[in-house]
């Protein structure tokens, strides 16, 4: 399994359930490396979507701990149930695209990380692990710092030390 996040300097990655910023460049690699996919993200982060609608032309699978909760996308209330789900899927097929909650939960399941780094500080809520402080984890491979707008940013790739 993989994820893939934005985060500013903070590994902050939203508030108020939203991103804390576009940018055109990370939302076209995101789409380059999920489309055709299987993406697993949580109730909160499918709401966020435009329409609350799932992603086209990707395998969407919503998780949540309401028991009651019904969605246009497959729906799992525990790791064991999204075991289940994704088993027929390669796991290089399966990406978590968040929110804070689900990351935490299955960041022990991944083996690499797509990390878009930020280099702005924004009023944040929600946050994704830093990986630079963990020593499971190594930066592999990184992109040179790109400009969108005023910000910087750059693309890096972490792989589980094991």
């Amino acid at each position: 399994m993989k994820a893939i996040v934005a985060v500013d300097r903070n590994w902050g990655i939203g508030r108020d359930n939203q991103l804390l910023v576009r940018l055109k460049k990370d939302m076209a690699h995101f789409r380059k490396q999920t489309l055709g996919q299987v993406v697993v993200m949580g109730r909160k982060t499918l709401e966020s979507l435009p329409g609350g609608q799932p992603l086209d032309q990707r395998t969407n699978i919503v998780m949540t701990r309401d028991p009651a909760y019904r969605a246009v996308c497959s729906v799992c209330h525990s790791i064991a149930e999204l075991e289940s789900c994704i088993a027929s899927y390669t796991p290089d097929s399966v990406y978590v695209i968040g929110g804070e909650a689900i990351y935490r939960q299955l960041l022990p399941f991944c083996d690499t990380v797509y990390v878009t780094k930020i280099d702005a500080e924004f009023p944040a809520d929600s946050f994704f692990p830093n990986l630079d402080a963990d020593p499971d984890w190594v930066a592999a491979q990184e992109t040179e710092i790109q400009q969108e707008a005023d910000l910087r940013f750059r693309f890096v790739t972490y792989k589980r030390n094991r």
